[in-house]
């Protein structure tokens, strides 16, 4: 059973960082993509950033210049760096990953419970 944990969130003042991470953990044959996505009351899930196996990098207009997503493929985690927080930064942010349980596929997406994240004074 693969599970994905994320950790790092709490309250932080307008202006403020924090650092989220995420590892994913199980029987795990290989990750696409790993992403970070956020909800907040009454919206939609979104997506925050995503970054694939080779690196590359998506990021929402809104955090563009301010969060950054790394990996460590060998420890199965992604970061989600965020700088400059706003109050509108405020939600439950969950970690998504495009991964492969078996050597035969179909890749498989997983999702972490998420962890909140409150921007305020």
């Amino acid at each position: 059973q693969v599970q994905l944990v994320e950790s790092g969130g709490g309250l932080v003042q307008p202006g403020g960082s924090l650092r989220l991470s995420c590892a994913a953990s199980g029987f795990i044959f290989s990750i696409n993509t790993m992403g970070w996505y956020r909800q907040a009351p009454g919206k939609q899930r979104e997506l925050v950033a995503a970054i694939t196996s080779g690196g590359s990098t998506n990021y929402a207009d809104s955090v563009k210049g301010r969060f950054t997503i790394t990996r460590d493929n060998a420890k199965n985690t992604v970061y989600l760096q965020m700088n400059s927080l706003k109050p509108e930064d405020t939600a439950g942010y969950y970690c998504n990953a495009d991964l492969y349980d078996t050597a035969w596929g179909p890749a498989k997406y997983y999702w972490g419970r998420g962890t909140q994240v409150t921007v305020s004074s």
